[in-house]
């Protein structure tokens, strides 16, 4: 058996610190060098107890980062090890970077509908334009108000009419409700009648020095944006977040200057498990400039909060009118691209025979033919590729937990014009959800929510409950007395069941600690033998969940699929 949790042992010396203990061997009698679960185990939220004050801003080159993942990152052999910012239990702890919502407990559709947006919308009736949008490939402006507050101002292309604000709409609420920090966005209108420049506002050249931004860059924007009947048009304004905005976060290591920030990027799990979430969604174009780091105060202490703060490249909206790829290939892979040379381009890639159903507002986004496993961002960033099966089973629980009437309310707020667009962007969420659910939810014990109380154990069976999984299951239950201070387990008993209530053998304990090991025994599944071990410990008349192990460190894998790059 295998552990890898935060500790709060950490915590007990006065230091930040997500701590893994990768131990081994757990046979009778086996022992540790300290205790395995603490008083306040599983904690609910990561330790953030340094002062990050001293944080400093930073560039960050985008041609060097795409060069690196595409020609280094792309021959990367995963590690195999676990995710390093777990709690005992399995799961993310909330931090500065994730707040577990969706799955961990209900989301309403008026919550879902809401999404990040906790403040007032703004005020259209006078725009002044103090330079040019900063992020993102479409158009767009920097703007206040008619109330004085900055927006980023984002409008849709002219061939792509109610897309591109669309996708932001619904995909910001979407990447919320999964747990990431999300920018404030709402649809609105910019009518130029109503806009002027300030004086002071400038605009980076091509040359990279900033000078005056003048009426003829304000139409420069305004004629590749889609335009209204009337003359206005459809926006998205992005709220300017809160705090000093100390650059962007990477896919891979650790930002040195932020105290807190001790766990290597590529081993938190919701950066790994982002990738099943970005297949989802066709998240295409997740790199370093699209995210953003801010410098804010909590409970009196300076720490570093880390956004996602552009999702949309999503549903088709990263494809321009002639990019059929993406989604498919990295921007570069040599054999792929080496087939279609050689072969004068008879040599068909799988992107060039897909029967895409297009909408102007959707885009290349289709549910038939997806397999999340062969899904590819524009890059290979080394989160993605230390994606595991148990951190993508954590991602598709997630994905599980939006139901069709979710799927289809959330869609529903970005304001389509065309109902039939409205539509298939819903059903093609809901076709690629369930597939998502039927790839990663099946492949290693899915034992989740364990429960033990006079019934015995009671637990569910997320394959079972998401409706992917086929076939009769019977249940077995290896009990043990667990011991804290030691690591040693002695067994008592074992029981089964062919429903998720298993009884408990006599003489369990009427303190510390029991082990449970649950398998699975299905003939259409024959992974899920591999037990998964649940610790509870006894507190007053009940007993507490503190500890579950699903798998252990470099395991096999083959939650990402195959890397065609090497």
């Amino acid at each position: 058996m295998f552990m890898s949790h935060v500790s709060s042992r950490a915590r007990r010396i006065g230091i930040l610190a997500l701590s893994v203990a990768a131990i081994g061997g757990f046979a009778p009698g086996a022992a540790t060098q300290s205790v395995r679960f603490y008083a306040d185990d599983p904690i609910a939220r990561e330790p953030e107890s340094q002062d990050a004050s001293k944080v400093s801003t930073y560039d960050h080159s985008q041609m060097y980062e795409l060069v690196y993942n595409l020609f280094i990152n792309s021959g990367h052999k995963p590690s195999g090890l676990r995710a390093k910012n777990i709690n005992t239990i399995d799961e993310v702890p909330d931090s500065s970077w994730f707040t577990d919502r969706i799955g961990a407990r209900a989301i309403t559709n008026e919550e879902l509908v809401r999404g990040p947006n906790a403040g007032t919308p703004p005020d259209p009736s006078k725009w002044v334009l103090v330079r040019e949008k900063v992020s993102g490939v479409h158009p767009g402006f920097t703007a206040m108000d008619a109330r004085g507050e900055t927006w980023f101002l984002q409008f849709d292309p002219v061939h792509f009419p109610e897309g591109a604000t669309a996708a932001v709409a619904i995909a910001s609420k979407i990447f919320w409700a999964l747990g990431y920090n999300q920018v404030e966005s709402f649809l609105t209108t910019f009518d130029p009648s109503k806009a002027s420049i300030d004086p002071k506002a400038s605009i980076r050249r091509p040359n990279g020095k900033r000078t005056p931004f003048t009426q003829d860059d304000a139409n420069v924007v305004l004629e590749a944006s889609a335009r209204n009947p009337d003359g206005t048009y459809r926006v998205i304004a992005g709220r300017l977040l809160p705090g000093k905005i100390v650059g962007p976060y990477l896919y891979a290591g650790t930002r040195t200057d932020d105290p807190n920030d001790i766990v290597p990027h590529e081993h938190r799990r919701e950066l790994r498990g982002l990738r099943v979430f970005a297949a989802w969604t066709n998240l295409t174009d997740l790199k370093a400039q699209n995210t953003l780091d801010t410098l804010v105060t909590e409970n009196g202490k300076a720490i570093v909060k880390h956004y996602l703060q552009d999702v949309g490249s999503t549903f088709g909206m990263c494809n321009d009118v002639h990019e059929w790829d993406l989604s498919y290939e990295y921007f570069f892979e040599g054999g792929p691209s080496n087939k279609r040379l050689f072969t004068l381009g008879f040599g068909l890639s799988p992107w060039q025979t897909v029967d895409y159903v297009e909408y102007p507002s959707v885009g290349k986004f289709e549910g038939k033919v997806f397999d999340p496993r062969k899904w590819r961002p524009q890059t290979p960033v080394l989160a993605y590729m230390e994606l595991r099966d148990d951190d993508a089973f954590w991602a598709a629980r997630r994905i599980a937990a939006f139901t069709d009437d979710m799927i289809r309310t959330v869609v529903h707020t970005g304001q389509f014009s065309d109902p039939a667009a409205e539509k298939y962007l819903a059903d093609v969420l809901i076709q690629r959800r369930d597939t998502i659910k039927k790839v990663y939810l099946t492949p290693l014990n899915p034992i989740v929510a364990p429960r033990l109380d006079a019934k015995g154990l009671t637990f569910e069976n997320a394959a079972v409950a998401a409706g992917v999984a086929e076939g009769s299951v019977a249940y077995r239950a290896s009990w043990m007395v667990f011991d804290n201070a030691t690591g040693a387990t002695r067994p008592l008993a074992e029981t089964t069941s062919e429903t998720t209530t298993i009884a408990a053998p006599n003489g369990l304990p009427s303190t510390g600690f029991v082990a449970v090991d649950v398998a699975a025994d299905s003939d259409t599944y024959p992974t899920w033998k591999q037990p998964a071990r649940a610790y509870f410990r006894r507190d007053g008349d009940s007993w507490k969940l503190v500890g579950l192990e699903r798998m252990p460190d470099n395991r096999t894998t083959a939650a990402a699929g195959p890397n065609p790059s090497r």
